[in-house]
């Protein structure tokens, strides 16, 4: 079983010692500039809001205060507005929401897109943690779901890391996880208990292929992009995009075999088709939801990608 894993390890799956070896390339990753530049709905750009707003306490209203700060309740209690007073966190929480589902664990290219998902996440973690923030996320499949609170430090990273290597999902000899989909609301509860753990000001990172989007996905998203920065890491293999050139291919899980037929070009258009529906539906979800969407492919250079997509050179 060892060796099986060690052939495939870091393309079907990761090993601890790689994301813990990622945290060098992780400082030239921005996520300290105030600005992201992003190719959004009428090219505008999009700033990170900083870090969080922690409530601090009541007093009585003053003249000049915020009307949407008044604390309705201690107001109903003592008969006297009062509004609250917020102070400004020291450290921002940065979640990094990781998908295992079985979709995840698909690739013709390089590795599985779950093994670019692992690298981006270990990428990301490092740099927060680098940058002074709090790192916080959930790791979740079908039938497993890992939660970590924002804790600040180069253990907070560790610890997230050895969670992410380790998670159930990598054992590809559940058929589980081989052979079926799995819960296919998964992802939802993900995104549910996602809402629970984010604070306002957090700058939040979905990593997956977003294939489970449905209208309650998109409830859950608009709630937290209302008072928190919102990046999608769409990750995806070329195979997905379009099919080979004409002929007969054979795909496999390890168990079982399935055969590709690429000759008819009516069905070559309709399978590009289908992905270029799905990558506009996240296009504009993201500019409805003024969310960043990164495209990552699994034969993408992953720092390069984050450097772009982050802002540290702005896009013409």
């Amino acid at each position: 079983m060892t060796q099986v894993f060690e052939a495939g390890d870091d393309i079907v799956r990761i090993r601890q010692s790689t994301l813990i070896g990622l945290s060098r390339d992780a400082k030239k990753i921005p996520l300290d500039l105030k600005s992201v530049k992003a190719q959004m709905s009428g090219g505008y750009v999009s700033s990170f809001r900083g870090r969080g707003m922690e409530f601090n306490e009541s007093r009585p209203y003053q003249p000049g205060d915020d009307i949407r700060a008044i604390d309705w309740r201690v107001t109903a209690r003592s008969g006297v507005t009062h509004t609250k007073v917020y102070h400004e966190e020291r450290e921002r929480p940065v979640l990094l929401w990781v998908d295992l589902s079985p979709t995840m664990f698909f690739g013709t290219r390089q590795c599985f897109k779950s093994v670019v998902a692992a690298k981006l996440a270990a990428l990301l973690a490092w740099s927060s943690v680098q940058h002074g923030d709090r790192l916080g996320g959930l790791v979740f499949s079908e039938h497993h779901h890992d939660e970590f609170r924002p804790k600040q430090g180069n253990a907070a990273v560790l610890h997230f890391i050895k969670k992410l290597a380790s998670h159930p999902a990598w054992d590809r000899q559940s058929k589980s996880a081989v052979t079926s989909h799995g819960n296919p609301d998964a992802g939802i509860q993900a995104l549910n208990r996602l809402r629970q753990v984010a604070k306002p000001g957090s700058l939040i990172v979905l990593m997956s292929d977003f294939r489970f989007l449905t209208e309650s996905c998109r409830t859950h998203l608009a709630h937290l992009a209302r008072h928190n920065d919102v990046v999608m890491l769409f990750t995806h293999d070329p195979l997905e995009q379009a099919l080979p050139a004409s002929g007969y291919y054979q795909l496999t899980d390890g168990e079982s075999r399935l055969g590709v037929d690429s000759a008819n070009a009516t069905s070559r258009d309709q399978y590009q088709q289908r992905f270029a529906a799905h990558h506009q539906m996240l296009e504009q979800l993201c500019q409805q939801l003024h969310l960043l969407l990164i495209d990552v492919s699994t034969t993408s250079n992953l720092l390069d990608v984050l450097k772009r997509g982050l802002g540290l050179r702005p896009k013409r």
